[in-house]
């Protein structure tokens, strides 16, 4: 397949039009009651189902569960299960509106199960055309001063996609280069100066060979930067202020009353929490932790206790002897967090943005890292890009990377993109744990080798 791109369009929309036509069955056979929406049994129905498939492809679109061949096929479904249930949700609550009382749920219950179903058939047909047809494209690496092993082996566990078939120095020659390119269908640039990056990069451009290049800190900020046309000269102009007074508002609008339905929603759960600490030993229910927020403010950010009193500040891994029996049931579904919500509120913290460091760590990173205050541009968040796309051992230097991406491309939309998909890494394992661990400067160091060059 030369264009998968269109081929993901192509089964998406297929997979749209199988749950809007379950839907309309719905209408058809009256499992729903017809004395509830007697307007709209003519074209009306058209419509509703229209509206249906609508929100099918903006709301799964918005969990990533379209993305087949790209994400993991167990991503991809849970994805769009998550998407499945919003949506037949937002529905119940349109009928009822429509119909101005609480319908019977039982129908769109019915349609949640039959969606699940088309879904888990229709990925497994999709991943299964990708299996058979698709093939992993053979690319040369290339890399400067910093042999780029680590990349490699990140890129062979999606053997699916990506087959790095050698890896070659800069120092070899652009003629050299350009000769095995040959050879390949793409090429990967990794860690090379920018000068001859940039002759790579024309090369490649002018010759339409498939590019994938780990970019710089600067790359980042630039690929936020807006475009000026006011005169005939292409003018790039940067955003250095972080979020403007609109979209601050907007967010922290969005932060409050979120945060205050949840805490009136999960009040029950965390209650239950609260009496089960106090319960087991008799400590403190609150932790309480200096964390740096934006412009540097420190402020202490709240959790459920999940460790005996006075135990020591080093942060604990999940065999540590050190946590409670009800903390290791909270950490593990990361409920430990859910006091944070008053931060929110508070406005300390924001629902989405970098996760808020501790004020020794900041400390450490940013003497290895100057950078690492670019981040204090907006407020620390519960969730973040970095914890959506980076691991518990991705490195301080690619999660910087990952922050500032945010901040660049940051949106309203992209806001409610990463509170959906966090529900998705809740159930990944790889992706929560660790966030606090501390790291030794001298290992961020060695990454920051690979940016001599920016």
């Amino acid at each position: 397949m030369k264009n998968k791109n269109t081929v993901r369009k192509i089964e998406s929309i297929i997979e749209l039009l199988i749950m809007a036509v379950a839907y309309y069955f719905m209408w058809k056979y009256k499992i729903f009651d017809r004395a509830y929406f007697y307007p709209f049994l003519g074209r009306g129905k058209y419509v509703l189902m229209g509206i249906y498939f609508l929100m099918m492809l903006v709301i799964i679109h918005l969990c990533e569960g379209f993305k087949y061949g790209y994400l993991r096929i167990a991503d991809v479904l849970f994805s769009q299960w998550i998407g499945i249930f919003i949506v037949n949700f937002i529905t119940y609550l349109q009928l009822s509106l429509m119909a101005n009382l609480l319908i019977p749920a039982g129908p769109l219950v019915i349609l949640t199960l039959i969606d699940f179903a088309f879904s888990f058939v229709c990925v497994y047909i999709f991943f299964a055309i990708y299996d058979r047809y698709a093939r992993a494209s053979k690319l040369l690496m290339v890399y400067g001063k910093k042999e780029s092993v680590g990349l490699k082996l990140k890129m062979d566990t999606r053997s699916d996609s990506y087959n790095v078939s050698k890896i070659v120095s800069i120092t070899e020659g652009m003629d050299k280069i350009i000769e095995l390119m040959k050879d390949y269908d793409g090429i990967v640039i990794s860690d090379v100066g920018a000068k001859k990056r940039n002759d790579l990069l024309k090369y490649c451009y002018m010759h339409n060979i498939q590019t994938y290049i780990t970019p710089k800190i600067s790359d980042v900020i630039i690929s936020g930067g807006e475009k000026i046309h006011q005169f005939d000269t292409p003018l790039v102009h940067i955003n250095t202020t972080g979020l403007t007074p609109e979209q601050e508002f907007v967010k922290r609008f969005f932060d409050i009353v979120l945060c205050t339905v949840a805490s009136v929603v999960l009040s029950p759960l965390m209650i239950i929490i609260a009496i089960a600490i106090k319960l087991e030993d008799h400590g403190p229910v609150f932790y309480k932790q200096a964390r740096v927020t934006k412009d540097g403010k420190v402020f202490d950010i709240l959790k459920f206790r999940s460790m005996v009193e006075n135990a020591d500040q080093r942060p604990a891994d999940d065999d540590d002897d050190r946590i409670t029996k009800v903390g290791h049931v909270i950490r593990a579904t990361r409920v430990d967090e859910l006091p944070q919500l008053f931060n929110i509120i508070k406005g300390d913290m924001s629902i989405v943005g970098p996760r808020p460091e501790r004020t020794e760590h900041v400390e450490k990173y940013t003497e290895a890292i100057p950078e690492f205050e670019l981040r204090s541009k907006v407020k620390g968040g519960l969730t973040g890009y970095a914890q959506i796309y980076g691991k518990y051992n991705t490195s301080a230097y690619d999660k910087l990377k990952l922050d500032l991406m945010y901040i660049e491309k940051y949106s309203f939309l992209l806001d409610i993109k990463l509170v959906l998909m966090t529900v998705r890494i809740l159930f990944k394992k790889e992706s929560t744990e660790g966030f606090d661990k501390i790291v030794n400067p001298d290992e961020i160091l060695k990454d920051l080798e690979a940016d001599s060059n920016d």
